[in-house]
């Protein structure tokens, strides 16, 4: 009995191999000869540049200092680091031997040219959304770029997670190979919007909790706000803590430009997703991901908050700017950032507001934190602007205390947890990434 039963579980156990394997089984693409760059219509390679600043194809395949699309840029997560690959033409270290099929499958799929499957850093369960058109016009514009002949690093994901091979069950369970639908009822820009949106901006790739397979999650979750990289993309929807709302205009600013007078400005990877993407899309595009999520955060009941939010706002900004302070945050926030930051109460604002700002509102501190260590680049931001870096400046115990005496007279938010304590994890390098 016994060794029938061992003969039994043996078998069932070979089956369930044989079955996963044909599951994860891809067949290769053959590779074809890189096609010159005068096959490719002129107007399709532009057409290609706006679906890659759409999908922020540069940022993300480009190392910090590398050259473009060379790939090497660091993904970590909790199963190690992910390393992008390099989508030159290059033959060898490139994809210039992948035909459009191939391409086309790896976007869409996430599945190599040689049948094997790629991890979900890719951001292809929002790439499959992507039409027909926008899919030729990318490769188009890909094989067009110049060749560059390095290899990025070898990824250090753990075992079992570098058996490539069991993305195919993570797919079964996270991933739906669509194509986008509009939605009936709404109107073309709406519809545009979403398209961008969940598919080629992949917004939810940063603005959603993920579990702990790191598969987005969905549902009441979907938009809700999270921590990632040492920063904290805020939530999309109704859920926004900022007192003032986030209309289809403010929107429409911070995104197009980098900023807003009522909400504060692009930094960190967001900075790359408004100066390296969205500048190069048609202020339409960037119109229509503000309407889709103006609609998603039910904006317009809030529209009547603005006024009072901003009053209130400005009837605050003089405290700490007197030689009165005993708080040791404030005395910090007079001596290094009242002069940039004060407004006089003039009805419109001059100078970034932080009783609006949305980093000062916040659930968590990281992005406030961040901005306070590095500053704000002249390249990220509004144009033109920029805030030095206090990190050298400022101690962990500095910080914490401005950052609480912010929270404490600019919101009405409870404080922040640890303060001192997430500021030494963020100050480290790599800022808690």
């Amino acid at each position: 009995m016994f060794k029938r039963l061992l003969v039994g579980l043996v078998l069932l156990v070979l089956i369930g191999c044989a079955a996963f394997a044909a599951l994860a089984w891809r067949p290769s693409i053959a590779p074809v000869a890189p096609a010159p760059v005068s096959s490719f219509p002129a107007d399709l390679v532009t057409r290609g540049a706006r679906v890659a600043a759409a999908g922020y194809c540069v940022t993300c395949h480009t190392a910090a200092g590398g050259q473009t699309l060379a790939g090497g840029y660091a993904f970590p997560s909790p199963f190690g680091t992910i390393y992008s690959s390099n989508i030159t033409p290059d033959p060898e270290h490139g994809i210039g031997t992948w035909s459009e099929e191939a391409f086309v499958r790896a976007v869409r799929e996430g599945v190599a040219r040689d049948g094997s499957h790629l991890y979900p850093a890719l951001p292809y369960t929002h790439f499959t959304l992507a039409t027909d058109e926008d899919m030729q016009a990318l490769y188009a514009w890909v094989m067009s770029q110049p060749p560059v002949a390095t290899d990025p690093p070898a990824d250090t994901v753990r075992f079992p997670f570098n058996v490539r091979a069991l993305q195919a069950g993570w797919k079964l369970l996270y991933f739906r190979n669509a194509r986008f639908q509009p939605t009936p009822g709404r109107s073309e820009e709406w519809n545009r919007g979403a398209y961008l949106a969940e598919g080629l901006s992949h917004c939810a790739a940063c603005h959603t909790p993920r579990n702990g397979v790191a598969a987005e999650k969905g549902g009441t979750e979907a938009y809700a706000g999270v921590v990632i990289d040492g920063w904290y993309a805020p939530s999309l929807t109704a859920a926004n803590r900022s007192p003032v709302p986030w209309t289809k205009e403010e929107l429409e600013a911070f995104l197009g430009r980098g900023g807003s007078a009522l909400h504060g400005v692009a930094a960190g990877s967001m900075s790359h997703v408004v100066h390296d993407g969205l500048a190069l899309l048609p202020p339409s595009d960037v119109a229509a991901i503000a309407t889709y999520f103006a609609d998603l955060n039910g904006s317009a009941a809030r529209t009547g908050e603005t006024a009072a939010a901003v009053q209130k706002a400005l009837a605050a900004s003089a405290e700490g700017t007197t030689v009165q302070v005993v708080d040791r945050g404030g005395e910090i926030y007079r001596a290094a950032c009242a002069y940039c930051h004060y407004n006089r109460g003039e009805a419109a604002l001059q100078r970034p507001e932080l009783a609006l700002n949305s980093a000062v509102s916040a659930p968590e501190p990281d992005t406030l934190v961040q901005v306070v260590l590095h500053g704000v680049g002249i390249k990220d931001g509004l144009p033109g602007l920029m805030m030095p870096p206090y990190g050298q400046a400022l101690s962990d115990g500095d910080i914490a205390q401005l950052a609480a005496w912010l929270r404490r007279t600019r919101t009405d938010q409870p404080p922040w947890p640890n303060l001192e304590k997430r500021i030494a994890e963020l100050r480290r390098p790599g800022g808690d990434a």
